[in-house]
């Protein structure tokens, strides 16, 4: 089996490498395609194919005059490269690849591709998978009514889908259902040897908060920030730390103009071993985003032993069930999250321990390595097959 796997470089996702690992290891050829020529650190056993790094010109036109001699169509290269056509040379760039390669499948990682695929897509000579997850299908098609528009015309051309939750795969049959769709949910997977799982309850002086993620508005982080200064008012003490939120000027001002610059530390973006030593020492992880799948960094969380309190956003009831391997709280709402912080705070270590064990079960089961690389698998044999 040959399978494409295409988010448009190299430097793939933790969740898309692990699924690339567990693919190469079941005997799967896989390519990744991207707009790069080198990888410090390649995944063994991948064929990394170049399509053209966007940081040099010359590198550029010298692999898209190597693909257009290979594909027979230089003269098309040539042309885009003289007209300065950059789009149009990827494109020719990755049908030169598709049809030296011949795969049995080709995965895009992400909706906002699509474009570069729109004539192989049309053509039906390769078959296609593609990704739901996140805010390319469950915002932006609803407030976008042009970008709806586009992904009724090419969502049809797919042979297959992979839904990274339920909630996705639901928002996705909004923009396009038809009785023979073929769309599976596979749930992100971790390699669950390399989480070392602490069932003891960890119980800080001061309660030890933490959430992870870039400083983006669907994270929520100015909801946080206010249920912070909402369980200060109440007397709590508390550390709350975001791993990735340095030097952000909103999320400042916010702590600022709440007077938590002594409650509140933005952290830079870390190595993942750092962040998961962070997770470890704390006594929870809040992720108040607005939007999500389902939050790889809450399913690492669980799988460490770091109890999880979340919104109720995207795919995340389908992780944690409320009061049974974490809390639950609404989007949007500081007033809930604050009141489930203190209500935490006052839980009893063998309470928590409990929770914790329910979490790292969830996890073994629904979200471990070889179930989704297996379901992955099974996605892919299906499309293959159906002829």
């Amino acid at each position: 089996m040959k399978i494409i796997i295409f988010d448009g470089s190299f430097k793939t996702t933790a969740f898309i490498n692990r699924l690339i690992e567990g693919l190469v290891s079941k005997g799967v050829e896989v390519f990744v395609l991207g707009f790069n020529e080198e990888l410090k650190q390649p995944l063994k056993g991948v064929n990394y194919v170049a399509l053209g790094s966007s940081a040099s010109k010359w590198k550029f036109m010298w692999t898209s005059l190597s693909w257009g001699l290979r594909s027979k169509s230089l003269l098309k290269s040539i042309k885009y490269l003289v007209s300065g056509d950059k789009y149009e040379i990827k494109r020719q760039n990755l049908k030169a690849a598709l049809k030296h390669i011949k795969p049995d499948v080709v995965h895009l990682q992400w909706v906002s591709l699509i474009s570069l695929f729109e004539d192989l897509l049309k053509s039906q000579t390769y078959k296609f998978v593609l990704s739901q997850r996140g805010y390319q299908t469950n915002v932006r098609p609803f407030v976008d009514k042009a970008n709806f528009e586009y992904l009724q015309t090419w969502l049809p051309h797919f042979s297959g889908f992979h839904s990274v939750s339920q909630a996705i795969s639901k928002e996705g049959d909004k923009i396009y259902i038809t009785q023979n769709k073929i769309d599976h949910v596979v749930y992100t997977g971790l390699d669950l040897s390399k989480f070392e799982f602490n069932s003891l309850a960890v119980q800080n002086e001061v309660l030890e908060i933490i959430s992870v993620g870039r400083p983006h508005w669907k994270k929520g982080y100015d909801i946080s920030i206010k249920a912070m200064a909402e369980i200060k008012v109440q007397g709590l003490q508390f550390r709350y730390q975001i791993v990735g939120g340095e030097d952000d000027k909103e999320l400042l001002f916010l702590i600022e103009d709440f007077g938590l610059t002594s409650d509140v530390e933005l952290l830079p973006q870390l190595p993942q071993q750092d962040v998961f030593g962070l997770m470890s020492s704390a006594d929870v992880f809040l992720l108040p985003s607005i939007e999500e799948g389902i939050a790889n960094v809450a399913v690492e969380s669980m799988a460490l032993g770091c109890p999880v309190i979340s919104t109720n956003c995207g795919g995340m009831e389908e992780l944690i069930r409320h009061q049974k391997e974490g809390w639950i709280v609404p989007v949007y709402n500081y007033k809930a999250m604050a009141a489930q912080i203190l209500e935490f705070s006052q839980l009893n270590s063998e309470y928590i321990k409990k929770i914790k064990k329910e979490a790292r079960r969830k996890v073994e089961r629904q979200h471990n390595e070889d179930k989704m690389v297996e379901d992955i698998l099974g996605l892919y044999k299906l499309i293959i097959n159906n002829d």
